[in-house]
């Protein structure tokens, strides 16, 4: 018998925005939500998932459709590259297609926003998302979510970034 214990580490916070302007986005949404939860370990009340959010396109071409924005807050035994993985496949599964074009329309966009502690920042993935703090797409449904949640690296709550971003858009 060997005396050497292994560490498993539990599962993982995660949090993931969903966005859509193309398709029946509710009906996209409902699916994607549905894949998510296959892979959420937690009791069925750490599956957190924020209102939905009608937003304008940002940096997007001419007449683009509104978007659908949401927030999801899960937890999974999945890495960072594995999640985003699946991510990219439930997108696929919701018909987005390839190259992924930034700031066209598209049926499903499933981005990583953190996962538990890590800080990375490689070719493929930089956690936490580099762009949270000026999305108020993303700040407002997090922030509703998790209103005291403090991400990897920050300073301040999620909340407390939001009421920053929209005094800077008054100004």
């Amino acid at each position: 018998m060997s005396d050497h214990h292994f560490y498993f580490p539990g599962p993982t916070q995660a949090g993931i925005a969903l966005g859509s302007n193309l398709g029946d986005s509710n009906l996209i949404f409902s699916k994607a939500i549905t894949r998510l939860q296959e892979i959420h370990l937690g009791p069925p009340s750490t599956f957190l998932v924020s209102s939905l959010y009608k937003t304008a396109p940002l940096n997007c071409p001419p007449n683009s459709p509104d978007f659908l924005n949401a927030v999801i807050q899960l937890e999974t035994s999945l890495s960072s590259y594995d999640l985003i993985g699946f991510l990219q496949k439930i997108e696929a599964e919701a018909g987005r297609t390839l190259p992924r074009i930034q700031n066209t329309p598209r049926t499903l966009d499933l981005d990583l926003l953190y996962h538990g502690t890590n800080i990375l920042t490689t070719d493929l993935l930089t956690l936490p998302h580099p762009r949270v703090l000026e999305r108020e797409f993303v700040l407002g449904p997090l922030s509703e979510m998790v209103p005291h949640f403090i991400l990897p690296g920050w300073k301040k709550t999620a909340q407390e970034y939001l009421l920053d971003l929209k005094k800077n858009h008054i100004n």
